[in-house]
Parts: C-alpha cells; sequence; structure tokens
C-alpha cells in the first residue's frame, strides 16, 4: 500500500506577518508623538500617519494607544543604564550620574517623562509600568553598585539599597526633570561626593 507524502502546511491566505521594520517603525513613532502633542492628544491616527503605515498596522499588533505606549516605554526601559564598574564607589555613582544628566536633558525624553509622570496620576496602568520598568531597572543597577562597594569595604553590610537609590536618582531627577535648572560646572562632582557622603562611604 503506497504511502501518501504529508501535505506541507501553507499560512492562510490573508494572515497577517507583522514585520519588524514596521513594529519599529511605530515604536518611534510613538516617541515623536509623546514629544510632540503629549499622551492625552495622541492617537493611534497620528502614530499611523507619522509611520508611515495605516492604522490596521498598529490595531494589529496593539488594541489601544494604553498598551501601546505601556509596550514602548518598557521595552526602552529593559536597555538599561549601563553598570558602572570603575572600581571605587565614587567613581560609579559619578559615572551613573553623568549617564542619568545626559538622558533627563535630552529634550524628548524631558518631556516624555513629565508627561506620562502626570498621566501616572490618573493611570495606575501607568503608574505600575514606570514603576516596574524604571525603578526596578535603576535599582537592579543599585544593588551592583553598592554590593561591590561593601566587598571593597566602602560601605557597611546591611547598607540600605532603596536609600542608595533615592540618593544615587533623586537630587538629579528633582533638578532637571521637576525644576528643570541648568547644572552649573561640577555639579556632578560635587553631588557624586556628597551622595558617597550620605551613603556613610568610607
Amino acid at each position: 500500500m503506497a504511502t501518501e507524502t504529508p501535505t506541507p502546511r501553507r499560512t492562510p491566505a490573508g494572515a497577517a506577518v507583522l514585520r519588524d521594520d514596521v513594529t519599529e517603525a511605530i515604536r518611534a513613532a510613538v516617541f515623536a508623538e509623546l514629544a510632540a502633542v503629549g499622551y492625552g492628544r495622541m492617537s493611534i491616527e497620528g502614530i499611523a500617519r507619522r509611520a508611515g503605515v495605516g492604522k490596521a498596522a498598529v490595531y494589529r499588533r496593539w488594541s489601544s494607544k494604553l498598551p501601546l505606549v505601556l509596550d514602548v516605554v518598557s521595552a526602552v526601559a529593559t536597555l538599561g543604564l549601563p553598570t558602572p564598574d570603575t572600581g571605587s564607589l565614587l567613581g560609579d555613582v559619578r559615572m551613573l550620574l553623568g549617564v542619568c544628566a545626559r538622558a533627563l536633558k535630552h529634550p524628548v525624553a524631558a518631556q516624555i517623562i513629565a508627561d506620562l509622570l502626570a498621566e501616572a496620576s490618573r493611570s495606575p496602568d501607568i503608574a505600575q509600568t514606570l514603576q516596574d520598568a524604571l525603578r526596578s531597572t535603576q535599582r537592579g543597577i543599585t544593588d551592583i553598585v553598592v554590593r561591590r562597594a561593601v566587598d571593597r569595604g566602602e560601605l557597611p553590610v546591611g547598607t540600605d539599597l532603596d536609600l542608595a537609590l533615592d540618593l544615587i536618582t533623586g537630587p538629579l531627577y528633582w533638578r532637571v526633570a521637576v525644576m528643570r535648572t541648568p547644572l552649573p560646572k561640577g555639579y556632578l562632582d560635587r553631588l557624586a561626593t556628597g551622595t558617597v557622603a550620605a551613603l556613610g562611604a568610607s
């Protein structure tokens, strides 16, 4: 009895194939729209127009603008910040401050962060995403920096990690993102020295 050769499975006609280049174009358009009009006025139509695609291309990937923005913010945050390893706590803190300052002073980032924080006060979903994506990423880096400092004998065992994170990022964020005042020459050096001293480094 002859054995039938299995027929290869075919992709159904009309099935959507999510092209990576289109997805990336939409992600870039989200950031541009957030910076240009803010979350409240942002629309799927505007995103699609800026990305050069139809609305259907957006809706095939995300059901509405909220999950779209949450996904994009999370994806960018997971890229994270570089984990410094300069050999000293002061050097590590100074490097972190420099990287954070450059990110916060970027005009697009400054506009988007302020807008999303305002929206977070009205949307628990946005608030939770910012908490998970941004603070968790920074906390992981701070944990490594603090543990290395403890191993070198620069910080005492049991150093409060959450306090360390607040001391390292809080003052800089307040000045750059909230007050939006320029950083004087040598400010980051002085801030790094003060932060290390506040952490109780030997």
